[in-house]
């Protein structure tokens, strides 16, 4: 650790505080401010006075007091006892600041992000004489029932053992010894890694494979690739905080990090109190088990706001490292960008458009450049990937302000939200003419294989409720059964589909998600039921006999029903009407 420098308050403005050092510290470095010994971090140095944005209220510090620079960056604590953790913007344990001052924090009260005392049992995967380098394993441990964590050399080490323990250590005990050019290094199962700067990695990878998340409007029209980057804008009440919840609830990522950046408390307070009792759909055990959550509501410092993102994200990476398909929703990152803004007026910087400071493009960039598909740097031959789904929350739902227009240059995968749909009660409320995803070659490859006419059947359903949106300015003004026959029946199949297919309850027992098979045979059969009726319409089956079809109505039910076989019930129902129907017109059915 570097020396330690003394210095004094001289100036306080909000939570900017203005300290002058006996030498020059370092831009980054973490700062024990006043008597109280808060926590805060150097945002920038003019010689000896260190301009110190703090992650606590200033509230009653005063200038004279000390300032100390402890001589190190904001550092995540990687190691066994982060998983099923529910921890701040700068990763300490919320449940034991509760337990040791109450539901209101007392300031100043810094406690280790890892448990020093809790011992794990080391299982060791190396043996003494191994070459090994950074990312290695040398031994894992069983940190919850669906989770083995492993430990790995850390970044930038490179050796050979020259001895290794087993048994029970906590995360601060040397549990062998590492033989470097620079002499012997004690290895532990904690390792830090500085939050700003992303782990190494040896080669980024082309994305293979979509994140499945069970939502059919996502999955199906709009994939997200693992690996890839996606925002989820919207106005207030649009269900942003939902969407994002049900992805960490059902998407098949191995581990999920979700962070509450600046969120309101009550929303936080459902995610810490929902996550520990939901049944995890790939164990049979508890979803937290796999999960950590960084919890930094609007009511704390816009500082630790800042540094919530970043420190999921290195956390994220830490588990991407051991091989693991990591899932990371950061809600909202319009709450980050705000506390850039914060800061940055504090720091009288020059303002560029809405307040916003210049860089604010770079920092957005900071963050969704560091997902991806990786080769992890290791001597075998690892895999991981962390996915990025930030939320955005325009104000007014305004998309074209700077933070939701910027992020759109950095992201694969746009899911809009209308505030008109939520109105109308559909959720999810992503509109299917201003969304998009950039990764539909990686999702048809995936999809093609459980259906090879994925992609036609995807583009037909979009092709109809895009035709449908421009029909419905005309029916607004001369009324639906003014149309032709074949565009009201354009219509009818967009109602079906929208009330069928991409309306999907968050709270339904069987509908909150649904598999790939069914979302394959569900989309299926509502594009057959349209290329089985048009030929009738077009042979002068009246549109209003159609409507009036059963099959219709069941149709629309079944993403209620579990299973694929009320599909295949369906189906068999739709085309008995559908022959009835032709041959009650003597027309020929397709």
């Amino acid at each position: 650790m570097s020396e330690r420098l003394e210095g004094v308050i001289e100036r306080i403005n909000g939570s900017l505080i203005l300290g002058k050092f006996k030498a020059q510290p370092k831009m980054g470095d973490l700062i024990e401010v006043g008597n109280l010994k808060l926590m805060g971090e150097i945002v920038r140095l003019s010689e000896e006075i260190a301009y110190i944005q703090c992650y606590e209220s200033t509230s009653g510090i005063k200038p004279g007091e000390p300032v100390v620079d402890i001589g190190t960056p904001l550092v995540a604590e990687l190691g066994p006892g982060l998983m099923a953790q529910i921890v701040d913007g700068i990763s300490r344990s919320e449940t034991k600041l509760w337990d040791l001052t109450g539901p209101f924090i007392t300031r100043g009260t810094n406690i280790a992000p890892l448990d020093r005392e809790k011992k794990w049992k080391f299982e060791p995967l190396a043996k003494p004489g191994d070459e090994v380098s950074g990312g290695d394993y040398i031994g894992q441990v069983q940190e919850t029932e669906s989770f083995v964590h492993k430990i790995m050399i850390p970044p930038n080490q490179t050796g050979v053992i020259k001895s290794i323990k087993e048994g029970e250590f906590t995360v601060t005990d040397t549990i062998g010894v590492l033989t470097t050019e620079n002499g012997d290094v004690d290895l532990k199962m904690m390792q830090t890694w500085p939050v700003r700067v992303g782990r190494p990695i040896k080669e980024r990878l082309a994305l293979s494979q979509p994140l499945i998340t069970g939502q059919r409007v996502i999955d199906t029209f709009f994939p997200c690739a693992k690996g890839g980057a996606s925002a989820v804008p919207g106005g207030f009440g649009t269900g942003k905080t939902v969407t994002l919840q049900q992805i960490a609830k059902w998407s098949d990522a191995d581990i999920i990090v979700y962070i509450g950046c600046g969120e309101r408390g009550n929303e936080m307070a459902d995610v810490v109190d929902q996550f520990p009792e939901i049944e995890d759909p790939r164990s049979g055990k508890k979803l937290i088990e796999r999960t950590i959550i960084v919890a930094n509501v609007s009511n704390m410092a816009v500082s630790a706001r800042e540094a919530s993102i970043y420190m999921g994200i290195t956390i994220g990476e830490y588990f991407r490292d051991m091989g693991y398909d990591v899932s990371l929703m950061a809600d909202s990152t319009s709450r980050w960008a705000e506390a850039l803004r914060d800061i940055s007026g504090r720091l009288e910087e020059i303002p560029a458009e809405a307040g916003f400071p210049a860089y604010l493009a770079d920092r957005i960039a900071s963050i969704y450049e560091r997902s991806g598909r990786v080769k992890v740097p290791a001597t075998e031959d690892r895999y991981g990937s962390l996915t990025l789904l930030g939320a955005v929350s325009p104000p007014g739902g305004d998309y074209s302000e700077p933070v939701t227009t910027t992020t759109l240059r950095f992201i694969g995968t746009f899911w809009a939200l209308d505030s008109q749909l939520a109105y109308r009660r559909h959720f999810p409320a992503i509109n299917w003419l201003r969304s998009f995803s950039r990764y539909l070659d990686v999702a048809a490859r995936w999809w093609g294989e459980l259906d090879p006419t994925w992609e036609e059947t995807r583009s037909q359903a979009l092709r109809i409720l895009e035709e449908a949106a421009e029909i419905e300015e005309t029916a607004r003004i001369i009324g639906e059964k003014a149309l032709p026959d074949d565009q009201r029946l354009v219509l009818l199949l967009a109602e079906m589909l929208r009330e069928g297919f991409l309306v999907q309850s968050a709270f339904h027992e069987v509908d909150r998600y649904c598999p790939p098979e069914k979302q394959v045979k569900l989309l299926r059969l509502f594009t057959d039921f349209y290329n089985t009726v048009r030929p009738l319409i077009e042979q002068g089956v009246p549109i209003d006999q159609v409507r009036e079809l059963d099959a219709i109505r069941e149709i629309m039910r079944l993403k209620e029903y579990a299973g694929e076989e009320p599909i295949d019930k369906a189906r068999a129902q739709m085309m008995a009407e559908i022959n009835a129907l032709a041959d009650q017109y003597e027309v020929e059915s397709s």
